[in-house]
């Protein structure tokens, strides 16, 4: 199993070992011995968290929230499966995604249609409902309350309709699922993270994404955790070059769009690798170009999905 990272304060993260380590992260919040999980993995990473509750001497029974951040599958995947092994937990979701919760039947349509078939059931296996009784519908300012740890949920639209983040009071900072971007370990220098943009299908809204990285800003939290991958600090920075990086993922898109729509995705994903490759100077990443494409894969490819979605959205 992986070791589980300790952030102090009781925040904990697990890899969720989705597709490859270092890409989705799980994390625990845990109070006097009791635990909310905010964002699931797949039904594969219960075998993760299970380890990490036990090394850190939390009992199924202690888990009482489950909270994705949204209901794509690589964050809400596992949730049934999670009800199914913590039985006094109940499931808090954005009051947009819970019916997805209660028959996750289209979200696998939905996958499907990106990655195929073959692949949809290799990453998330059999999605298993969870029975509305226990689904919390969650809804801006609503309070979860961890054994007098206080977890406010945020409505951050933009990624996702359906997309929420936390506010934990103890420490003021902010679980932010996918509304802060991805942050991966392997391009930090010398300690210093960087951010780069989500554009995700099917309901990426530039306006909303702005609004919510302000949401996000405004509360001046010290510390983000992010579910692509892990705590970063420094957040005012890294908000502003989420800011810069979304505009320029729509102007590039808007232009690829200009030239009609003959091979659009491919053209696409070649212009989003080259604005990577600007971003590497910027940043001062210290990798080759094979290296870097590799680890953002699927983000371009997803990314131009989402901008074509935004972008006939438009017409």
């Amino acid at each position: 199993m992986n070791p589980v990272i300790n952030y102090g304060d009781g925040i904990y993260a697990i890899d969720a070992m989705y597709i490859r380590p270092g890409l989705a992260t799980i994390y625990l919040i845990i109070q006097n011995g009791r635990a909310a999980i905010f964002d699931c993995g797949t039904n594969a990473s219960i075998p993760q968290v299970l380890y990490a509750l036990e090394s850190l001497g939390v009992p199924a029974s202690g888990v009482e929230y489950v909270v994705p951040s949204h209901v794509h599958l690589d964050h809400a995947g596992g949730a049934g499966a999670m009800m199914e092994v913590f039985p006094n937990a109940r499931l808090v979701v954005h009051s947009r995604g819970a019916r997805h919760m209660a028959d996750p039947s289209r979200l696998m349509e939905g996958v499907r249609i990106v990655y195929g078939e073959a692949a949809a059931q290799a990453l998330y296996g059999d999605l298993k409902p969870v029975s509305l009784s226990r689904i919390v519908e969650a809804c801006d300012g609503m309070s979860l309350d961890l054994a007098g740890r206080i977890l406010t949920v945020l409505d951050t639209p933009g990624h996702a309709k359906h997309h929420l983040c936390l506010r934990d009071s103890r420490t003021e900072h902010i679980f932010a699922g996918d509304a802060f971007g991805v942050s991966f370990r392997e391009l930090d220098v010398d300690g210093r993270a960087s951010v780069f943009a989500l554009t995700s299908p099917v309901q990426f809204d530039p306006q909303a994404i702005h609004a919510s990285i302000d949401n996000l800003l405004v509360r001046q939290p010290g510390a983000i955790y992010l579910a692509h991958f892990g705590q970063v600090t420094d957040v005012r920075r890294l908000g502003g070059d989420l800011h810069r990086l979304v505009d320029a993922h729509c102007n590039v898109a808007r232009k690829i769009h200009a030239g009609g729509k003959n091979e659009r995705h491919s053209r696409l994903v070649d212009a989003l690798r080259e604005l990577l490759v600007e971003e590497r100077a910027r940043q001062g990443w210290q990798i080759a170009d094979a290296e870097l494409f590799n680890i953002f894969s699927d983000e371009l490819d997803v990314n131009a999905q989402g901008l074509e979605v935004w972008l006939d959205s438009l017409s």
